[in-house]
């Protein structure tokens, strides 16, 4: 098959382009490498499938209908993954109009693309931030999701609008992931994993916001990278997906769990929980489990290490340009 993935130099995305030409897939990469964080982590993301001959790269944003239309135009696409997006709910209080403009223009102009050129089955990547404060625990696919509390989380939502919209017009075949805390090797420098160890390893303190007992649904990025490969070949319909792990845990004890891991007391100190925040995440992954047969095999203890294992490799190797 080839398979159009958008933002494959991120995380996620550099992680799942492995897995599909480890699986003989020829891939087709769109990513802009913009600056959101040092597009050198990018590029060293995908060093080693950059140069495969099932590997071909577009430098674009997807903001650029022109440049996306030439693209599918010039390639034969069987299926999308698009996760491309300007990712982060705190950036996008103060950065509303770019949010907006990436992540529902740039998932329209994916939409109208597939459209006009026949791909019928599209993966969309959206987040657990959907739920926004949702007190039902675990959180299910059939719950309301109408009060967002950050740009970012109502783009999220705005996607799965859109999608839902060009299944019902134009019978696209779309499978829309709400990812829980995707974490492990390459994961974003400003994100709490990948930052909290660094400070463990710099000897800086971590700010913690709120008291400690907000909770995370942390999902090891192998998890998830497997969960997407094993469904390609189930899209059919228009389906909401958790992909969680369903074992949330504090930030307080996921902190003591870095230290202990790297084997270095955590410096602490405490600040106001941050507008846009959500108190807990928790998914309820029975449908996964049902739909793709999805079963998280990771936990946070086997997760962690792996990462900090990285961490410590890459850091040596001067790999990290961290922010």
């Amino acid at each position: 098959m080839n398979i159009l993935v958008t933002g494959g130099a991120g995380f996620i995305g550099s992680h799942l382009c492995e897995k599909l030409i480890d699986l003989d897939q020829k891939v087709i990469c769109i990513d802009n490498f913009n600056n959101f964080y040092n597009p050198e982590i990018k590029e060293n993301n995908i060093a080693n499938i950059a140069n495969n001959s099932n590997f071909k790269l577009y430098r674009e944003d997807i903001c650029n209908l022109s440049k996306i239309d030439k693209i599918f135009s010039h390639s034969k696409i069987d299926i999308v993954i698009h996760l491309a997006a300007r990712a982060g709910v705190r950036p996008s209080i103060s950065m509303p109009h770019l949010y907006e403009k990436t992540n529902v223009l740039g998932t329209l102009n994916i939409l109208e693309c597939c459209k006009k050129y026949g791909v019928k089955k599209l993966i969309f990547a959206s987040s657990s931030s959907v739920y926004g404060g949702n007190k039902k625990i675990p959180f299910s696919e059939d719950d309301r999701v109408d009060c967002p509390v950050s740009p970012y989380a109502a783009t999220k939502k705005a996607g799965e609008l859109l999608c839902y919209t060009y299944h019902h017009l134009y019978k696209l075949s779309i499978f829309c992931f709400r990812f829980f805390t995707v974490y492990g090797p390459r994961q974003r420098p400003e994100m709490a994993i990948h930052k909290f160890t660094r400070h463990i390893f710099k000897n800086k303190p971590i700010e913690i916001f709120g008291d400690g007992t907000s909770s995370r649904d942390y999902t090891y990025i192998e998890d998830i990278a497997a969960a997407l490969t094993d469904s390609l070949d189930k899209i059919s319909g228009y389906e909401i997906i958790n992909l969680g792990n369903s074992k949330p845990i504090k930030l307080s004890g996921l902190v003591n769990l870095i230290g202990e891991t790297i084997d270095k007391k955590p410096l602490t100190h405490y600040a106001d929980f941050q507008p846009g925040d959500v108190f807990t995440t928790c998914a309820d992954i029975r449908k996964a489990k049902k739909m793709i047969k999805y079963q998280p095999k990771t936990s946070i203890e086997k997760g962690l290490e792996k990462f900090i294992t990285w961490y410590g490799k890459a850091r040596k190797e001067g790999n990290l340009y961290e922010q």
